[in-house]
């Protein structure tokens, strides 16, 4: 690894001035002049006299880390690999210990190597990073030498003024210093939101690009988020701010850096796509350029300017390798990285000297996994161990016991076993008269952040959840909500899983026992759900009659495209959803009759 002086690194340091801002507008200013100027290693030009036309510059790239720190357990934590008989095989990856390792062996022998990531690397983070305002997880990718970040829809998930802090450093505002004598300093890299603006003076809320540069070679970052980040952001989160068009935003920017004499230009996009197989090493420009991957980014792709050069991107937790044509026609290179750390991209972009543009036709990229067969990063290793001294009090108290593996986020079925489990416990902690009267609950799958998995994650023993995995599973701590819907919004908003801005990638939302129904995916749009066959407790909805529903905060504001859900009235405040799976995890096992996975029999889909 190429060290960066000490020096550098301090004066590359954001001040932390901003602290205590109580305005979006502001954070802007607190950035220091010159923050963008940066250089990462100290190698030297080719040759001993005149350095030769082209450069090859590494570009280094991950994205959606979510404050994994530590491995992630179960089937999130492996990544699937194509072998050359066909085969698919299951390899477990990540875990910033040997992300570190990983991207220090990388760098070795590129004396020109820059570090960027693609957003959402921190929020819905496991209780290590999330306990802690994912503290823990700016330091670590300090550590990293992370060069830039574009926000994420996560960043913004305690809102701008928590985001500036995590750019600016200073203590919590509520729950103050972790650490008695230290206050936490902050990112030493920028977050760039080019496309989020502050509602009061239009102004970027934090800057929306920065300029790496190495003994005369300049590469731009432009950093956005996807415009649609208020439908999948609590509105408190999102509050007072703008999302702009992501296209539109980085071709304003482009321009920008063009008349600036900056030529090299990567934009970094929270938005992603889907390529056609699961296996990280699928060729996603078979059997033409980009052929192989569909979703938002390759419309995005196809209208940015051919000023950029390269595009890393995220938030579909995918990865992909792909070149997407241009507005010229010319294929462009389009990456990410997978998620929580498990791959990283490894890209060569050739910078000639006289036009002090990127040869494009010579661009080379692949992802590579993040094994967990090497040696640790001992300053890794000792972070994660400071942090878990720190969490442990809370970390390791059992909550109940399972029998066997409960898939959530690793499963890629519509209907996930502990999809169930959370609706379930939803359903019995809300049904009380007093605590809302619920008749079904509905969880968004997105918010399933992990598996509940039966190996012990410490000493706790196998088959034991702990208040940490736990916590992993449903880490945003929502407040839950019942509201009235009429039974004509209930099979609307089922409808809206597969329709509207979800068609495209539906969301099934996961419902409680009692509510069955079929999906036919051979249909198109709202078509998809047969009304007919949704039944709550073996009777048919009722349009005119009204439900007590249970759902999370995120939910009942319409959140995820599920505009009828946000219609409830009568609306009551309960407990947070962490606290009710506790409670039925609680009433619901015991190490002599442990928890087993639940059915999954209450969606039908026919394919």
């Amino acid at each position: 690894m190429s060290a960066t002086p000490q020096k550098n690194r301090a004066s590359r340091r954001v001040l932390a001035a901003a602290a205590g801002l109580a305005t979006v507008g502001a954070l802007v200013a607190a950035m220091p002049a010159g923050a963008h100027d940066r250089g990462h290693g100290n190698g030297h030009g080719h040759g001993h006299g005149h350095p030769s036309r082209t450069v090859d510059v590494q570009l280094l790239s991950f994205n959606d880390l979510h404050g994994n720190l530590e491995p992630p357990a179960g089937s999130a934590g492996s990544v699937s690999e194509t072998q050359p008989d066909g085969t698919v095989k299951s390899v477990p990856a990540g875990g910033v210990e040997y992300l570190a390792t990983s991207l220090r062996t990388a760098r070795k022998g590129h004396p020109y190597s820059v570090t960027a990531a693609g957003g959402d690397m921190v929020g819905a983070s496991p209780l290590l990073s999330g306990l802690f305002h994912d503290e823990p997880t700016i330091e670590a990718l300090n550590g990293l030498d992370l060069d830039v970040t574009a926000v994420g829809n996560h960043e913004f998930d305690e809102g701008a003024v928590e985001l500036a802090r995590l750019q600016n450093g200073g203590c919590h505002p509520v729950d103050g210093c972790y650490e008695k004598g230290k206050k936490f300093k902050g990112a030493d890299f920028p977050y760039l939101a080019a496309n989020v603006t502050s509602e009061k003076t239009g102004k970027p809320v934090l800057k929306p690009y920065t300029v790496w540069k190495k003994n005369g070679v300049k590469i731009g970052f432009i950093g956005v988020t996807l415009e649609g980040t208020p439908n999948i952001v609590t509105a408190n989160g999102v509050k007072g701010l703008k999302f702009h068009d992501e296209i539109e935003t980085v071709n304003k920017y482009a321009k920008e850096l063009d008349r600036q004499g900056v030529k090299s230009i990567v934009a970094l996009i929270h938005e992603g796509g889907a390529p056609a197989s699961s296996s990280y090493n699928y060729d996603c420009d078979s059997p033409g350029a980009g052929d192989g991957i569909s979703g938002p980014i390759v419309d995005i792709a196809k209208g940015i300017t051919p000023k950029v050069d390269a595009l890393v991107t995220g938030h579909t937790h995918q990865a992909y390798v792909c070149t997407v044509p241009d507005p010229s026609g010319k294929p462009r290179m389009v990456t990410s990285a997978s998620s929580f750390g498990k791959l990283y991209t490894d890209t060569t972009l050739t910078y000639d000297r006289r036009t002090q543009d990127i040869v494009r036709t010579s661009v080379e990229s692949a992802n590579h996994i993040v094994s967990r067969d090497q040696a640790k990063a001992t300053d890794m290793t000792a972070l994660i161990a400071r942090w878990n001294t720190l969490a442990a009090p809370i970390a390791n108290r059992p909550q109940g016991f399972i029998s066997a593996d409960i898939n959530g986020r690793g499963s890629t079925a519509p209907e996930k076993p502990l999809g169930n489990l959370i609706a379930d416990a939803q359903l019995e902690g809300l049904a009380p008269a007093d605590k809302g009267g619920a008749v079904v609950a509905f969880m968004n799958p997105g918010g399933i952040r992990s598996d509940l998995v039966y190996a012990a994650s410490g000493s706790e023993g196998d088959g034991v959840v702990t208040y940490g995995e736990a916590f992993t599973v449903q880490p945003f701590t929502n407040m839950m909500t019942v509201v009235d819907l009429t039974g004509a919004q209930l099979v609307t908003a089922l409808q809206q899983q597969v329709s509207g801005s979800n068609e495209a990638s539906p969301k099934i939302l996961q419902v409680s026992k009692g509510l069955t129904y079929t999906l036919d995916m051979t249909k198109t749009g709202a078509d998809r759900v047969v009304t007919s066959s949704i039944l709550l407790n073996g009777e048919a909805i009722d349009p005119a009659k009204t439900y007590r529903v249970a759902m999370n905060e995120f939910l009942s504001g319409g959140g995820d495209g599920f505009a009828a859900l946000g219609q409830g009235t009568n609306k009551l405040v309960g407990a947070s959803d962490l606290d009710l799976f506790n409670a039925y995890l609680a009433a619901h096992s015991t190490a002599d009759a442990p928890l087993a996975p639940p059915a999954t029999d209450r969606i039908t889909v026919v394919q």
